[in-house]
């Protein structure tokens, strides 16, 4: 269903603030993406039309950023994203028991959702929560420790309109498009209001504080990145990337991305290369 005209004109403002964020306007793609998918529950024709022409891009280039990544969906997503880890640690205590149990409960497969637009079932590689296996997300809100039957009443509870805390991160879950809204930039005052890192989480640290331990120096030496006969390591203005996220020089086949004035071309001589 086409967007209307104030959801348009709202979402043009929303894109402006967004781009206005980014050093090259084409670096705001990914979160102009989860704009669009904020306010239709996926990444519509429509949508890939928008960010197409607030970047000045085509839209074979928006779409094929689209269809890279899973977090972008091409159909309505429910209001729940539910992610079962699969992952060695999970799998071994009971991940793939759960997938199948949610899988028989809900009718669905995985990237399917409910009949009623509620829960989207996935199946995740890794939801980097190892300590508290097996774990499930919901709108990558955690749920640790779960246990077939707890995955069964989690989802039950969602699908009833009363969806529980998560574990840690925040105090309440969001949405799938409240969510997405806060992805794409715009801060929802959620992050942290709930339980933080467990005891799990601090095992380690604690073990590292109790044994005098601490993490290397970046360089051997205790140099400074950029220092003479110190090697270049790390972020920022002394060393490695620039904290832009692209480099400057491009290749010049490429009219929509060409090279920046201040930089060399790669073909030139300046660039050290010859074609």
């Amino acid at each position: 269903m086409a967007l209307s005209a104030d959801v348009l004109s709202r979402l043009e403002l929303d894109a402006k603030e967004v781009i206005a964020r980014y050093p090259r306007p084409r670096s705001a793609l990914l979160p102009l993406l989860h704009l669009v998918q904020s306010e239709e529950g996926y990444v519509s024709p429509q949508g890939i039309e928008l960010c197409a022409r607030w970047l000045d891009l085509t839209t074979a280039e928006v779409s094929a950023v689209a269809t890279f990544y899973t977090m972008y969906k091409r159909r309505p997503n429910g209001d729940y994203s539910v992610g079962v880890c699969t992952n060695t640690l999970c799998a071994v205590l009971g991940g793939d028991e759960i997938l199948a149990r949610l899988e028989q409960h809900l009718g669905v497969g995985t990237d399917e959702t409910t009949p009623d637009g509620k829960v989207t079932l996935e199946h995740i590689e890794c939801n980097a929560a190892c300590d508290y296996a097996p774990v499930v997300m919901v709108n990558w809100e955690f749920f640790d420790n779960v246990t077939p039957q707890g995955a069964v009443d989690l989802v039950d509870r969602l699908r009833a309109g009363d969806p529980p805390a998560p574990t840690r991160g925040a105090s309440r879950l969001c949405t799938f498009k409240q969510v997405e809204r806060v992805l794409a930039g715009f801060e929802d005052g959620l992050a942290d209001t709930g339980v933080g890192a467990g005891p799990a989480t601090l095992a380690g640290l604690r073990l590292a504080r109790a044994h005098g331990w601490s993490a290397p120096h970046p360089n051997a030496d205790g140099g400074h990145a950029g220092d003479a006969g110190v090697p270049v390591s790390g972020y920022g203005p002394r060393g490695g990337p620039s904290g832009d996220d692209a480099p400057l020089s491009t290749a010049t086949s490429d009219p929509a991305n060409p090279t920046p004035g201040s930089a060399p071309d790669e073909s030139s001589s300046e660039g050290g290369k010859s074609t």
